[in-house]
């Protein structure tokens, strides 16, 4: 099992290699191609934003609240909690600056995606919106988009396998609790049913459907990132004396050219770019299937909050975690990674507890992360095939969780990351080639001359 598990992951190591320069180039060339397209005007515009948050319109659909709340429960959690760990883990502190460059160029991303989810998509026959990049694809690029909207849904059906929440929700649980000191099962033995009872708490929520998922979402999310963000402005305000000297010490560690990880400054770079792209998700395409869902009538309204997404999940929470990883010196411990690094973190600067804490807030929000990211992939494969037959996804993501909690942290991120470098590539040629209509829409709403 164990030979299995190292060639599994000395062969996504070959194949993400010359990957991840493409989505570098990808995700950041196009994200800044659409700051400049747009002038920066969209993120000038996170007060009405907020207003449009709760504001409802009578049409079919789920309201924009539920759409952000959905998208936040797949990116605020395990990719913000243990995937900033895994990066400064990696390549040390300085890795911050470029995850907080790549969420800003990500809003812009994520404002024009969650745009085109709205003007162009299908409607069903009993009137509910019907968007993603598959469809903006498929509609907006008349000879290419089809090929191009294959392409993405059947990088889809990996990208968003439950690998990498299911993987770390079963390791919390065997470093917190250590079951083994309760009942003697064995490791493997442990790991495997943690997974059985994630699968099956899974799919309570998911064979319902999206309105069960969005409802579920959109009453568990705002209470656990409320509850994690003043456990975690607790935690600085208690160590204020070592909050300016950290972000001293992560911008010299940005532009330093003797990082912590191999492959030196750009290396630096393109961790901090693939970590942010993971927590965000800007750019690779799964947010506008949830956006394109909206009642919303105006693209340009869906984009605004969308754009809201970045900012909370990476600029506010990514930003949380990382000062508190630093500050507690647990980075430089090389045996801890992932989310038992975070969980050491929090247990050394919250009265020798925090790490109990934290394992509430990290499994609703990695339950939470199981529910959303199954309906992507219904979409995806929903679309491959026919719609009626989306829901027989489930079945193949609910065995992938039990198989996700027994492989190395390792294989999971190396999936993950592969699944969302073909995701982005057909998704940023997409966005780029049809902003045009995005524009026009700023210019009639006199957004931008």
């Amino acid at each position: 099992m164990s030979e299995l598990i190292s060639s599994l992951e000395a062969a996504l190591k070959t194949l993400i290699s010359p990957l991840e320069w493409v989505m570098l180039f990808a995700v950041v060339g196009g994200g800044l191609f659409l700051m400049v397209h747009s002038k920066g005007v969209p993120l000038l515009k996170l007060r009405p934003a907020f207003k449009l948050l709760f504001l409802k319109e009578k049409n079919q659909g789920i309201s924009r609240f539920q759409a952000l709340s959905a998208v936040l429960a797949a990116t605020v959690g395990l990719g913000n909690i243990s995937g900033v760990a895994i990066a400064i883990h990696m390549g040390g502190p300085g890795v911050l600056v470029w995850m907080w460059l790549t969420a800003l160029i990500g809003m812009v991303i994520k404002f024009y995606s969650c745009t085109l989810a709205v003007q162009l998509r299908k409607v069903e026959a009993n009137g509910d919106p019907l968007g993603g990049p598959m469809f903006y694809m498929q509609l907006g690029i008349k000879k290419w988009g089809k090929p191009l909207a294959v392409w993405f849904s059947i990088a889809g059906l990996f990208g968003v396998l439950p690998a990498f929440t299911a993987n770390q929700l079963t390791q919390t649980f065997m470093n917190v609790v250590q079951p083994d000191s309760l009942l003697s099962l064995g490791h493997l033995e442990w790991k495997f049913l943690i997974g059985i009872v994630l699968a099956v708490a899974s799919s309570l929520v998911i064979f319902g459907g999206l309105k069960s998922i969005v409802k579920v979402t959109s009453n568990l999310v705002p209470l656990m990132v409320g509850l994690y963000f003043f456990m975690g402005v607790f935690i600085l305000l208690s160590n204020s004396e070592a909050v300016l000297p950290t972000f001293g010490l992560i911008f010299r560690e940005a532009l330093s050219f003797d990082t912590a990880v191999t492959g030196g400054f750009w290396g630096l770079v393109i961790l901090g770019v693939r970590r942010a792209v993971f927590s965000n998700e800007s750019g690779v395409g799964n947010a506008p299937m949830y956006h394109g869902q909206s009642q919303s009538s105006k693209g340009t309204d869906e984009g605004l909050v969308a754009m809201l997404g970045p900012l909370l999940d990476t600029v506010l929470v990514c930003t949380i975690t990382g000062l508190i990883v630093i500050i507690s010196g647990a980075y430089q411990m090389n045996d801890l990674n992932g989310i038992v690094l975070t969980l050491e973190a929090f247990r050394l600067l919250f009265f020798g507890f925090g790490d109990q804490l934290l394992l509430l807030m990290v499994v609703v929000f990695g339950i939470s992360t199981l529910f959303t990211y199954s309906y992507y992939g219904v979409k995806c494969f929903g679309f491959l095939t026919q719609k009626k037959w989306g829901m027989y996804y489930n079945y193949f993501y609910v065995g992938s969780i039990i198989f996700s909690a027994l492989v190395t942290v390792e294989v999971v991120i190396g999936i993950i990351d592969l699944a969302f470098a073909l995701m982005c590539i057909p998704n940023m040629i997409a966005l780029v080639y049809l902003a045009k209509g995005v524009k026009q829409e700023m210019r009639e709403r006199n957004w931008m001359s």
